[in-house]
């Protein structure tokens, strides 16, 4: 399959589709990518990149990929994030046509995290090269939107609304990752062009391999004490209050602690209230690549996963649930809906509902006092859920079988 990948961020930035990409050229389909230039999550344009002027490169030698100009994020607000992401849908339309000029591809497909305004561009080339159009949904519009307060009007809502009505018309499959997602995007869409697909995983060996970043100090920290590592953004959305709070209450467990792996907009309040709770038992790791994280998941006894107690929330699964359980080690979740389904589902581990601090403790203790033996069976089980419905491999070919199918219905209609 010829597959044409829109997407606001690529690598060298750290998303699933990275991978998603690498296993469909190891399964012999042929990708080129349509993006931007380097600049999340730190708001700056990556070095060696310029904001200005168009690049192309190869992704893993085979891969070509074409950057177009693009305002970086900054440091966050509404307006700059309003910038980035009108420059994208303004370059993807004026550049996107030229960089794929004479190409012929069996379907444009679009990753759709926030924002959707993505797909813009996507729907133009669409049209230009007469191809399927996928979207990946990855995040609810307008819901996240007024969930993590960036709108509260409810007439802008309403416009974004009738915005993404307009773009979900315009596609011809709308692919989503949980099983809660298919509801709300039916509200702005047919039902029978919405399929799941899961975010994955790619399955690697969980064993670190020599040669590290990580300070030896805190692998040591790691491998003397009981810890639970939580790795990923600490932002408003994960709910860190939550994991301060249960850190406060675990004071008394003896070797326990709480190890946050990555950075985010709430680390600056994380660290400042380590300092004013004294709270030793909580351990600020910083940002590390993915390639890292084995270094942490395999000297962990388990892992953590929170978000806010809001109705969008409980929709997602978070993309870190897919790496934990393919880690094999127990999950501790303080979540709603989906993601603690999942969870519960695959017998990986503990959970209470979203923002629950005494009972994210509770599971942590619980944790805590059982044998080697009864956390390693959480694990396994949660591997095997993970290889069964979320290992890359696996699903980077049920994507391809979706996608046929649907291409070749349409088809069949335009006969």
């Amino acid at each position: 399959m010829n597959i044409l990948l829109v997407s606001q961020y690529f690598w060298p930035e750290s998303f699933i589709v990275n991978d998603l990409v690498k296993s469909l050229v190891n399964q012999g389909h042929t990708v080129q990518v349509v993006t931007g230039k380097p600049n999340y999550p730190g708001g700056k344009i990556f070095q060696g990149y310029t904001a200005e002027g168009c690049v192309n490169e190869l992704f893993e030698h085979h891969v070509a990929v074409h950057r177009v100009p693009l305002r970086p994020r900054g440091a966050g607000g509404a307006k700059n994030l309003l910038l980035n992401y009108l420059s994208f849908v303004l370059s993807g339309l004026w550049f996107f046509p030229r960089a794929v000029r004479g190409g012929a591809f069996d379907v444009i497909f679009v990753f759709a995290p926030s924002p959707i305004t993505s797909v813009i561009p996507a729907i133009y080339l669409k049209w230009r090269l007469n191809s399927h159009l996928a979207v990946w949904v990855q995040d609810l519009w307008p819901e996240s939107l007024s969930a993590t307060g960036f709108i509260r009007n409810r007439m802008a809502l309403r416009l974004v609304g009738w915005l993404v009505r307009g773009i979900y018309a315009c596609t011809d499959t709308l692919l989503v990752q949980s099983k809660a997602f298919a509801a709300p995007v039916a509200r702005y869409a047919r039902e029978d062009k919405i399929f799941y697909y899961p975010n994955s995983h790619q399955d690697s060996p969980l064993q670190p391999v020599t040669g590290t970043q990580v300070p030896a100090e805190l692998l040591e920290q790691l491998e003397q004490n009981f810890c639970l590592v939580f790795a990923g953004n600490l932002g408003t959305a994960q709910a860190v209050e939550t994991l301060v709070q249960a850190a406060e209450r675990l004071r008394h467990l003896p070797g326990c602690k709480l190890v946050l792996v990555g950075s985010g907009s709430m680390l600056a309040w994380i660290e400042t209230q380590k300092g004013l709770r004294g709270l030793d038992n909580l351990i600020l790791a910083g940002r590390f690549p993915p390639s890292e994280m084995p270094q942490f998941f395999s000297r962990a006894a388990g892992l953590l996963v929170t978000l806010k107690r809001e109705e969008i929330f409980a929709y997602t699964i978070p993309s870190k649930v897919q790496a934990y359980l393919a880690a094999g080690r127990p999950v501790i979740a303080a979540l709603d809906g989906e993601g603690a389904r999942v969870i519960e589902e695959a017998g990986a581990g503990l959970s209470c509902r979203a923002e629950d601090s005494a009972g994210l403790a509770r599971c942590i203790e619980q944790l805590f006092h059982m044998s080697p033996e009864e956390r390693e069976k959480l694990g396994q089980s949660g591997r095997e859920y993970f290889l069964a419905n979320f290992e890359m491999t696996r699903q980077s070919q049920r994507l391809v079988e979706i996608l046929g199918n649907r291409i070749s219905e349409g088809r069949g209609m335009s006969k």
